[in-house]
């Protein structure tokens, strides 16, 4: 997939006998996906045509689908958004673009790259593999920035996050 694109989520189920789809988010929450107006799965591009949030999923109804057989044959495919189309607030990122971005802690040096993304309910935690692994949770306290264009976070961990 490439960087215009960016996985969202999955479709889990179907919703009723209309063609409604069931979505489990990938992104920051069903709540951030029902703000698109399209969606793309399989490479083919699906007009949102109403959405709700129900119990942290997406139900959405999608230009095309409108039977239970439609939905069905939908069932497991992943859902991507178009890059152009999301607007993140100032400081947060996509996934995506920090996997692979060098870590760097103000006194240690070089940490090693971001490998995984851990999204727990408190905060997200970066998971960093280098000589060591480390595990260095997204907040103010322990990142102090993150350069996209050099592909660079700045971290100042203490003793102890070294896994």
């Amino acid at each position: 997939m490439g960087a215009e694109m960016l996985e969202a989520g999955r479709i889990v189920n179907t919703h009723g006998v209309r063609g409604m789809v069931k979505i489990e988010p990938w992104c920051d929450s069903a709540e951030f996906l029902k703000g698109f107006k399209r969606l793309y799965i399989g490479g083919e591009r699906y007009d949102v045509l109403a959405a709700s949030v129900h119990k942290e999923h997406l139900l959405a109804s999608l230009d095309g689908v409108s039977t239970l057989e439609d939905a069905i044959r939908l069932k497991g495919k992943v859902v991507s958004i178009a890059r152009a189309d999301a607007r993140l607030p100032k400081g947060r990122f996509f996934i995506a673009d920090l996997i692979g971005m060098e870590v760097r802690d103000l006194s240690r040096g070089v940490l090693g790259k971001v490998v995984e993304v851990m999204t727990l309910p408190a905060n997200n935690v970066y998971v960093v593999r280098g000589e060591k692994e480390y595990m260095i949770p997204a907040v103010d306290e322990f990142i102090r920035s993150t350069d996209l264009e050099s592909r660079v976070i700045t971290v100042e961990i203490i003793d102890g996050m070294e896994v």
